[in-house]
């Protein structure tokens, strides 16, 4: 297969072709839910997939790389040429795409001489090696290699963060001396300005946006006039944060009018086609004037759900498809199945402030640092000292916090600062107590100027308007909970890990609901499902087959701010996001 472009045409093997593309990221996605997702893109009309690329898991560690299992990349690619798509692959290093960092490795910010996307060479030098491990992957899947791979991005979104030509340059010469020989692409806001920043020559320009494909093609069609014209992100809903009033959709006839106005125009990328869910600690979030991590789910109103449903908007536009393509269209297959499960208590218990030296080695610290510097991207991190003499209704105040914290006098909860609140909170207390104070990573911006605030502790405490010192700390990343000490007993603690199993009769898609739990984390067979808060929008978190077996299942919850009432765990068949 060969494939092009010459002048405003994209050409697959020698005649013009509309791309008629879905995003489905295959990092939020179970592989064992790839081809069933291919299957219904193709019975939707579309032609290709689209997937970024999640740098931040391929490499947690510096240097250690991992393509396996929901990481396999070459596996998801070659899944979808057999169901008869092609695929755009957009390896980063940026992705945004309301991920953790935007994809980006926590560790980077270890360098204390990086400076992320740009010219930095200490960034470059870290890139560098994750694409050229990363693209030895798809290389063989490139079109120009037998595969199915069309298209590769460099970078993404540039226009909207910096002006670095220098580095795009670099960028787009780096993926051709690793013998990238298929078109590479930009894409990019649909203002002037952003375009003129993120292109770079030797790239084909793309735009991103949601709706009024006329107008938002009028800086694009000045520019570039003799362009193939495509909307490489074509909005079709958009993502939840903690907090939200609701759960944002749009309407499928909207999306389908502008799905039509596009095909007029040229070719298309749907974003999302599936968006999956952010398992684990790696949603992301948005940093402006406030702090907004987003939720767990990341369903965002596409055109399947996030368990892989079939969607009004779904049809909406496959009549759309039908009729710009006049082709006769695969059966739509059917849902994957959901069920409830019986209700579970969870009857072990097991202290949090009993529990850390089993967690965790405490480090030492004159003054408290940030998460980083301990070596740990993810999850918690806590912070301890022993007060040296009586405080009676004192400030205690954090120069930096990132992003929300629990305070304790030995194990007495005294309340919580969060980021966009105060950073302050009064306590009293004796010679001798303990004040702990437990940070929770909610997700690095994503997107924008914060991306490199950091997490934890980042700045000194000050208590009774003094700097305190003398602190011992505690990574919590929370990646393995296997030596936690259960009780059967009752544990009189906000903070509190708890256990419990259950033996479902059929294993199929699950959703659990969490009534009396407050905020914290769920783990199910060893694998973290995601975060839960009672502030919604989401109420349920998705529990995708692949996670269950025949036979007991184990379910570990992490509960960082109290009981509502009895730990019972509820299983139900159908999403709430809110």
């Amino acid at each position: 297969m060969t494939f092009e472009i010459k002048g405003n045409q994209f050409l697959k093997d020698g005649e013009n072709i509309k791309i008629i593309s879905g995003a489905v990221h295959y990092f939020r996605n179970l592989p064992g839910t790839w081809r069933d997702i291919f299957k219904k893109m193709r019975a939707m009309g579309l032609n290709c997939v689209e997937t970024y690329c999640a740098w931040n898991m391929h490499e947690k560690h510096p240097g250690e790389f991992d393509f396996s299992g929901i990481l396999n990349i070459a596996e998801f690619i070659k899944i979808a040429g057999e169901e008869g798509l092609l695929a755009i692959v957009r390896p980063g290093p940026y992705i945004c795409a309301e991920w953790e960092f935007g994809g980006l490795p926590w560790w980077l910010q270890t360098d204390e001489d990086i400076e992320i996307r740009c010219s930095n060479k200490a960034y470059i030098k870290y890139f560098d090696r994750y694409l050229d491990n990363l693209l030895s992957q798809i290389k063989p899947l490139l079109c120009t290699n037998g595969g199915n791979i069309i298209m590769l991005q460099c970078e993404n979104e540039y226009g909207y963060y910096g002006d670095d030509k220098e580095y795009l340059k670099y960028l787009r010469e780096g993926y051709i001396k690793r013998g990238m020989d298929v078109p590479l692409f930009t894409s990019d806001g649909t203002e002037e300005n952003h375009i003129l920043d993120g292109a770079i020559d030797g790239c084909l320009s793309t735009l991103n946006f949601g709706s009024r494909v006329k107008e938002n093609f009028e800086a694009h069609d000045r520019l570039y006039p003799d362009s193939p014209k495509m909307c490489m992100e074509m909005w079709n809903g958009w993502f939840d944060a903690w907090g939200d009033e609701k759960h944002h959709t749009t309407s499928a006839e909207d999306y389908a009018k502008v799905v039509d106005d596009m095909l007029t125009k040229g070719s298309l990328n749907m974003y999302m086609f599936i968006g999956g869910t952010n398992f684990g600690f790696m949603s992301g979030a948005n940093h402006y004037e406030k702090f907004l991590p987003d939720v767990t789910s990341y369903d965002y109103d596409a055109m399947l759900t996030e368990c892989g449903d079939i969607t009004p908007k779904y049809m909406a536009v496959r009549e759309v498809i039908q009729r710009h393509t006049g082709e006769a269209l695969p059966e739509i297959p059917t849902n994957r199945r959901k069920t409830s499960y019986p209700d579970v208590t969870l009857t072990q218990k097991a202290s949090f402030f009993e529990n850390l030296p089993v967690l965790s080695s405490p480090v030492h610290a004159d003054v408290p640092k940030a998460m980083e510097y301990y070596g740990e991207g993810y999850g918690y991190t806590v912070y301890t000292t022993t007060l040296n003499r009586d405080y009676n209704d004192v400030k205690l105040s954090f120069e930096s916090l990132g992003d929300r914290a629990q305070i304790y006098i030995n194990k007495a909860f005294q309340g919580i600062v969060y980021i966009n609140d105060s950073l302050e909170i009064n306590i009293s207390a004796k010679k001798g107590d303990i004040l702990t104070v437990i940070c929770e990573n909610m997700g690095r911006a994503n997107f924008g100027p914060k991306m490199m605030r950091k997490k934890g502790i980042a700045g000194r405490v000050l208590l009774d308007d003094k700097i305190h010192f003398n602190w011992n700390v505690y990574p919590m990343p929370m990646s393995n909970l296997e030596k936690l000490v259960y009780t059967e007993k009752d544990i009189e603690e906000n903070s509190i890990f708890l256990r419990g199993t259950f033996t479902p009769d059929d294993i199929a898609d699950t959703f659990i609901k969490l009534d009396n739990f407050t905020k914290g984390f769920v783990v199910i067979n060893g694998f973290n499902i995601g975060r839960y808060w009672e502030i919604g929008p989401q109420q349920t978190l998705y529990v995708p087959a692949d996670l269950l077996k025949k036979g007991e299942n184990e379910i570990i919850i992490f509960e960082s701010d109290k009981l509502k009432g009895e730990p019972v765990v509820k299983f139900t068949d159908t999403p709430i996001l809110g």
